[in-house]
């Protein structure tokens, strides 16, 4: 199969995938048919093992656990009482409240791996009071849309899962990596509030909350803090694997969902059939790109891949610089997983070949995924912010109050570019 010849099969990938047909058949489909046509229908023997090796792997197992976890922390009601701890801390910083949507869903990113669990939770809880108390709905709908997408790069992250399994990288080391440019970032988006609040005279700010009421509200921190705090921790210091930081996490949240007496035979039911929903889509995809992946390697298309790269003589730097366009404009017709199942056995061996670092190469894709998901037109937050908010409105100002996030997270890829050591310092010191 040739270069051309596979460029043709991603094309024709990508269209089905926009057409409507399941990323997984896409995906399948391709890889199926271009095996077959480079070694005819004795390629089907190969695939049965490589089906039976994924579904048995068991860091594939952290997936569902990640997903109950965020469902149970969801359903429990720990994301209202977050929402009002930090907006008795934050509402009386130039923007307000606006503030509070980026802290709370950078904190609710750290307990969920989901960016649409996280946009639509906090969207949730947000949009009705930031509507009573008179916010600008382009301003609040932007700021949700984008603390959202904190959700795949704040770990735990499922799209940190998926890299890690389609190229054999550390989870824990990419998770432990995507802390501080998840923190730097969510720092850039609450110093635009800031900004864009005093330079354009509409400064907003909450009433001053006592000190005292103030220091209650901590305890409502408490819950997403120690989850946290016992997956992260258990990761860095090597006491538990990614599977079993992921199950004692829900033992975390199954006593905090139990302390706050929401916890019943109704929730867990309704907890274990999204996780089985979520779960069995992600896992389905997986399978399909280990196929696509085992066409791709028998081919020999990889190899060819990177000697052509090799011959456009272009250095690390233009290749990621590169990315970075190709990315912004595919996410604007794919979703987060469709682009890192169609694009990562690809750009991966080719990064690979100019001397990128895996774990900083992860964190890069996470947060090139994360600026697909607040392009239009099909970038999935803005859908999920815009169904949720309280009055009727054009989904442009949703569209238009993200894209100044847009622009400050492709300015954060090329600080990353410039500062590597933002995504490898921490996991350096594991």
């Amino acid at each position: 199969m040739s270069v051309g010849i596979f460029g043709l099969a991603f094309v024709a990938m990508i269209g089905m995938m926009l057409v409507g047909l399941p990323i997984a058949v896409s995906m399948a489909l391709v890889g199926i048919v271009g095996g077959i046509a480079a070694y005819g229908v004795p390629f089907m023997d190969s695939i049965a093992p490589v089906v039976w090796g994924v579904q048995n792997e068991n860091l594939l197992t952290s997936i569902p656990l990640f997903v109950l976890l965020g469902e149970l922390l969801l359903r429990s009601g720990i994301a209202d009482r977050m929402y009002i701890a930090l907006s008795a801390w934050l509402g009386r910083m130039p923007g307000g409240l606006l503030h509070t949507n980026i802290g709370s869903c950078a904190l609710f990113a750290a307990t969920s791996g989901s960016s649409v669990a996280t946009a639509a939770t906090v969207g949730t809880v947000a949009l009705p009071s930031l509507h009573k108390r008179g916010y600008g709905m382009r301003a609040s709908l932007g700021s949700l849309a984008a603390g959202g997408t904190l959700g795949i790069l704040i770990p735990p992250s499922v799209n940190m899962i998926v890299y890690g399994s389609l190229t054999n990288t550390s989870i824990g080391k990419l998770f432990i990596a995507g802390i501080l440019p998840g923190l730097l970032l969510t720092g850039c988006f609450m110093l635009w509030i800031w900004v864009n609040s005093v330079m354009s005279g509409t400064v907003k700010r909450e009433e001053k909350v006592p000190l005292g009421e103030r220091l209650r509200t901590l305890q409502f921190l408490v819950p997403p803090l120690v989850v946290f705090g016992i997956v992260m921790g258990s990761l860095y210091f090597g006491i538990a694997t990614t599977t079993e930081s992921a199950a004692l996490g829900v033992i975390a949240a199954l006593g905090f969902a139990w302390q706050s007496g929401r916890l019943s035979w109704d929730v867990l039911r309704t907890c274990f059939i999204s996780t089985a929903r979520v779960s069995g889509m992600i896992l389905l995809i997986i399978v399909a790109a280990f196929i696509l992946n085992l066409t791709i390697s028998l081919t020999g298309i990889a190899d060819m891949m990177t000697k052509w790269v090799a011959g456009l003589g272009l250095t690390a730097t233009g290749f990621i610089l590169a990315l970075i366009v190709f990315y912004l404009i595919l996410g604007m017709f794919m979703d987060v997983l469709s682009m890192q199942v169609a694009t990562i056995p690809i750009t991966f061996p080719i990064a690979m070949a100019l001397g990128v670092d895996p774990v900083w190469f992860g964190i890069f894709i996470v947060l090139m995924c994360e600026l697909g998901m607040i392009t239009p037109p099909v970038g999935m937050n803005l859908f999920v912010v815009h169904g949720i908010r309280p009055d009727k409105g054009s989904i442009d100002d949703v569209m238009w109050g993200a894209l100044p996030y847009a622009a400050i997270m492709i300015l954060f890829a090329l600080l990353l570019l410039a500062v590597p050591g933002i995504a490898t310092w921490l996991p350096a010191k594991m």
